[in-house]
C-alpha cells in the first residue's frame, strides 16, 4: 500500500496529540504512522517520542527514524543511542548506518569519546558512511580505544576517507591484537598504491589469523607487487581454502605466469570454489601451460567449474 502524502496541519496534530496518550500502544502506532507520512515534518514528532517513557515506544521512535535523513534525524538518533535499553540503543545506531547527509555528522563526532563503548561504536558506525573529513581525527584517536568493537569502526571511519595522510594510523591497525581490527585495517589499504602499504599487505600475509591472510590476499590484488608475488603463491599452500581461493584469484588478476603449476594444483581440490576460480585464474593468465590442466576438467560435475574451464580453454586459443 503506498501511503498518501497528509493534507493538512490537522493530520500531523492528530498523530501529535496520540503521542501524548496514556496507552504506549497507542503512542507507538502513532510513531509508526508519523514514519509512513515519509514527510520531514514527521521528524520532529518521532524525535520527540526518543525520550519516551516506555521502551517499546522509543525502540519504534529509533527504528521509524532510520526512514528520515538530515541533521535533526541524526540528532534525535544520538540520544536514542545512549538510551539505557540496549534494543533501543541498537535500533539507533542500526539507522545512523543509514544516514547520507554529511552534516549529518556533527552530533556523532560529539560521541565519539562518550563513556560507554557501545555509544562510541555506535556513533563511529554512523561516521563511516558518511566520509567527513573532520571524522579522520576521531577516528584515528578512536583507534586506539581499548574495546576492540570500538576500534573496528574506527578504523572503518579512516578507511573510508582513503587518505593517504591516514597511512601510519591504518597500517599500525595491521598490528593490532585483535584479528578483526587487522582484517578491516588490511582491508582499508586497499586504495593505496605506496610502499608503505604494500609492505604493510606483504607482511599481513603471514598473519597467523585465516581472514587476514584471506583479506591481504585480495588486496594485494589490486597492487603491482612484481616479484614479490612469489609470497601471494605461496598462500596457495595455506591450510584455509578460503586464502587459497584470494590468492589464486589474485594472481589471475595480476597475470602472473610463473603461478600456473600452483595455481593448476587447485583444480584437484574437492572444494569446487577452488576449482572454479583456479580455472578462471589460469584463462586470465593464458599461459598454453595450463591447457592440460584445464583439459582434465571439461567434464567436470561442477557447472561453474566446467563454464570457467571452457572460457579458460578460449583465453588460451
Amino acid at each position: 500500500m503506498v501511503f498518501e502524502p497528509f493534507e493538512d496541519e490537522s493530520d500531523f496534530e492528530d498523530l501529535a496529540e496520540k503521542l501524548d496518550d496514556p496507552d504506549p500502544a497507542v503512542r507507538r502506532v502513532a510513531v509508526m504512522d508519523l514514519a509512513d507520512t515519509a514527510d520531514l515534518e514527521a521528524v520532529p514528532l518521532i524525535a520527540k517520542a526518543v525520550s519516551d517513557k516506555s521502551p517499546e515506544v522509543r525502540l519504534q521512535a529509533a527504528i521509524a527514524l532510520g526512514e528520515f535523513d538530515g541533521v535533526d534525524t541524526a540528532a534525535a538518533l544520538c540520544i536514542a543511542l545512549q538510551d539505557e535499553d540496549s534494543g533501543v540503543s541498537q535500533a539507533a545506531a542500526d539507522s545512523l548506518a543509514e544516514i547520507k547527509d554529511p552534516q549529518a555528522a556533527d552530533p556523532m563526532l560529539a560521541l565519539t569519546s562518550h563513556a560507554s563503548p557501545k555509544v562510541r561504536e555506535g556513533a563511529l558506525q554512523g561516521l563511516k558512511q558518511l566520509r567527513r573529513p573532520d571524522a579522520m581525527a576521531n577516528g584515528i584517536e578512536a583507534m586506539n580505544d581499548p574495546v576492540p568493537a570500538v576500534r573496528i569502526q574506527a578504523v572503518g571511519v579512516v578507511g573510508y576517507l582513503k587518505a593517504e595522510e591516514a597511512l601510519p594510523a591504518l597500517i599500525a591497525g595491521c598490528r593490532d591484537e585483535e584479528p578483526e581490527v587487522r582484517r578491516t585495517a588490511v582491508g582499508a589499504l586497499a586504495f593505496s598504491r605506496s610502499s608503505h602499504a604494500l609492505d604493510a599487505l606483504l607482511n599481513a600475509l603471514g598473519d597467523d589469523n585465516w581472514a587476514v591472510r584471506e583479506m591481504a590476499a585480495e588486496v594485494l590484488g589490486k597492487h603491482d607487487i612484481g616479484e614479490q608475488a612469489t609470497k601471494l603463491i605461496a598462500l596457495i599452500e595455506d591450510p584455509f581454502w578460503q586464502v587459497r581461493v584470494k590468492a589464486v584469484r589474485s594472481l589471475g588478476k595480476l597475470k602472473v605466469a610463473e603461478a600456473v603449476e600452483q595455481i593448476a594444483s587447485q583444480l584437484d581440490e574437492a572444494v569446487s570454489n577452488l576449482r572454479k576460480e583456479a580455472a578462471a585464474a589460469l584463462g586470465e593468465i593464458a599461459d598454453p601451460a595450463a591447457l592440460p590442466y584445464l583439459e582434465k576438467l571439461v567434464d567436470d560435475p561442477d557447472p561453474d567449474v566446467r563454464k570457467n574451464v571452457r572460457w579458460a580453454l578460449a583465453q588460451i586459443g
